[in-house]
């Protein structure tokens, strides 16, 4: 993709690659479109979060890390600006979450890890888990 042309002007931007410097200290650095971040590109939040990976029309859309101020850290798929898919969320306290996401909440098969050790595997509704997984042993 060409370079975007002219500063400070990301509105009138399309299908060209350009870094946005926000006068709150978010820099974005990545693909337009339609003066929207739109494919690939970094946004880094003056908080000190930082996302990078793929856009659609200004929202997260696709595969990204994003990676916050606090230590924490999410890592799979999006959809208008929410966890939506197969990914992987890690708490700074070394909790863990891998599975399924709706709506930027656990929703689907799941397994999370405390940082106390204790495990729950099976299926999330909304953030909340609701069944157990079964699981069968065959001895042979």
């Amino acid at each position: 993709m060409p370079p975007c042309v002219g500063a400070y002007t990301y509105k009138t931007w399309t299908d060209c690659v350009g870094t946005y410097n926000y006068s709150n200290g978010d820099k974005y650095v990545g693909q337009y479109k339609d003066g929207n971040w739109h494919g690939d590109g970094t946004y880094t939040f003056a908080s000190g979060d930082k996302y990078v990976g793929e856009w659609k029309d200004g929202k997260y859309h696709g595969h990204g890390a994003l990676t916050f101020a606090s230590g924490d850290k999410y890592v799979g798929e999006y959809k208008d600006d929410k966890m939506h898919g197969q990914g992987t969320y890690t708490w700074a306290d070394g909790s863990k979450y891998v599975g399924e996401w709706k709506d930027g909440n656990f929703h689907g098969q799941g397994i999370k890890t405390h940082a106390d050790g204790r495990v729950e595997e099976g299926i999330w509704e909304n953030d909340e888990f609701k069944y157990k997984k079964k699981i069968s042993l065959t001895v042979k």
